[in-house]
């Protein structure tokens, strides 16, 4: 079976090119967006680049301290961008019980993915675990940060109902319900999405980059569909435990929301 094509300078650099076109294309139609495009652009290629280098040097070193350090460095940065993506001001409590759902879930289902489904060996396997964990955790962050966007603005503008309901005799969970549950549908909406389209709309990334490197199509469609599933269960529990404890933090310790 043939191998991947190895890209040289020159096909990389009409890759950029035809960026190059589409950001004439934008300034032309007057929509400002050509800076974000560059911008983004040069930094994606940069971070790979680093990247690329520093796996290159651990897959060759493989031992337990890399993988450990390369995913704790990943999950933090998750963690940083979900706050810097919400535009709300969020309170010290509501950031920590970002961080915790964030680390619980990921770790729960990275771990259960690596050593029940695959079954890599030895476990820190970094041609295994830095990738998978990339995946999970980059899902997770995009799911949590739309739960904390939906949960803090639907407390927001919902207060005087819930207050309301307070009044009524509801527990802050029953006043509270339907607003956490709202945040959970929109952080699980773009994972459901992706997979109802997987596979008949668009082939998916990992089982891409398979074929392309010349795996089989069968075994690439293997990965991707155990990947998948633990994508959905680590975006499910991290977002879950998340719902289920960040509501409480708009309410005191007399069941009143806090001003």
């Amino acid at each position: 079976m043939q191998g991947s094509i190895d890209l040289s300078i020159w096909q990389l650099t009409a890759a950029y090119i035809f960026i190059l076109i589409l950001i004439l294309i934008v300034r032309i139609k007057g929509i400002p967006r050509e800076k974000e495009i560059l911008i983004s652009s040069l930094r994606m290629t940069i971070q790979l680049v680093l990247v690329g280098y520093i796996l290159a040097y651990v897959f060759e070193h493989s031992h337990p301290f890399y993988a450990l350090v390369i995913v704790a460095i990943m999950l933090i940065f998750a963690i940083h961008n979900i706050f810097n993506r919400t535009k709300s001001q969020l309170s010290p409590e509501i950031k920590k019980i970002v961080a915790l759902s964030m680390t619980l879930g990921i770790l729960a289902s990275l771990i259960y993915f690596v050593l029940v489904v695959l079954q890599v060996s030895p476990w820190y396997e970094p041609r295994y675990v830095i990738p998978i964990a990339g995946m999970i955790i980059g899902n997770s962050m995009t799911g949590i940060s739309l739960g904390v966007k939906t949960l803090v603005e639907g407390m927001t503008t919902n207060k005087q109902l819930v207050e309301a309901a307070l009044i009524l005799g509801a527990t802050p969970k029953m006043a509270s319900k339907q607003i956490v549950n709202n945040a959970f549908d929109a952080a699980m909406l773009p994972t459901i999405n992706s997979m109802v389209g997987m596979g008949i709309v668009f082939l998916p990334g990992m089982m891409t980059g398979q074929i392309l490197g010349g795996a089989s199509p069968v075994v690439a469609i293997e990965y991707q569909i155990a990947v998948m599933l633990g994508i959905v269960g680590s975006v499910a529990l991290t977002v879950l435990l998340f719902v289920q404890f960040g509501y409480k933090t708009f309410f005191n310790s007399r069941s009143q929301m806090k001003v």
